[in-house]
């Protein structure tokens, strides 16, 4: 069961514009989390459209004390302050991603590496990680032609489930509209547990 959300945070990271079971199922998800909560705001992240993959200027700046960062360092890490910020505010996060050859879309591998942040999103301490955004509710919908979500080829839904919970977000249910080059109609009984969940 999904508790009132105040605000979703929707994330799309499938290539396709059109004909994408997984934005189908987000948008469809998204829009009865409304229903229930028609006050909520709702972030849009389409990261599909491309993010900056990690380089030696942005580690660089990620490590240097914030205090004491120059203002290049600062519009280095601009992207990712806004793409951890729209986490921190979320309250309900939904999450669609296709698997691309057994794991998620490089653009979204992207985003997991611009929010993972020590000091931010997680930190060290003496018994090991500890994420810093909890009390928070995600979905992730992943889809797929011919992988079986769950199965030791799943590199995606296992691997969100797993980074989610590193920055503390550890209510997370996984929806499934896998194998549909086998058979499509598990794309109707994802839909149907998406409108069941937000139910």
């Amino acid at each position: 069961m999904s508790k009132s959300a105040k605000t979703i945070l929707q994330i799309n990271a499938s290539a396709r514009k059109t004909g994408s079971v997984t934005r189908e199922l987000t948008d469809s998800l998204v829009t009865r989390l409304l229903e229930k909560s028609s006050e909520a705001k709702v972030i849009s992240r389409d990261v599909s459209q491309g993010l900056p993959f990690l380089d030696e200027d942005w580690v660089g700046a990620n490590f240097t004390d914030p205090a004491e960062r120059t203002a290049e360092q600062r519009m280095k890490l601009a992207l990712s302050d806004t793409l951890v910020s729209e986490l921190k505010t979320a309250d309900t996060i939904v999450i669609g991603t296709p698997i691309y050859n057994f794991s998620v879309p490089a653009a979204l591998k992207a985003w997991v590496d611009l929010i993972a942040r020590a000091r931010e999103t997680f930190r060290y301490t003496e018994t090991g990680p500890e994420g810093l955004l909890k009390d928070k509710k995600a979905y992730v919908i992943v889809a797929s032609g011919g992988t079986k979500v769950g199965s030791e080829i799943d590199f995606a839904a296992t691997y969100l489930k797993h980074v989610l919970g590193f920055v503390g977000i550890t209510d997370v249910t996984i929806v499934a509209a896998d194998q549909l080059m086998k058979d499509p109609a598990k794309k109707d009984a994802a839909l149907a547990e998406t409108l069941q969940l937000a139910a």
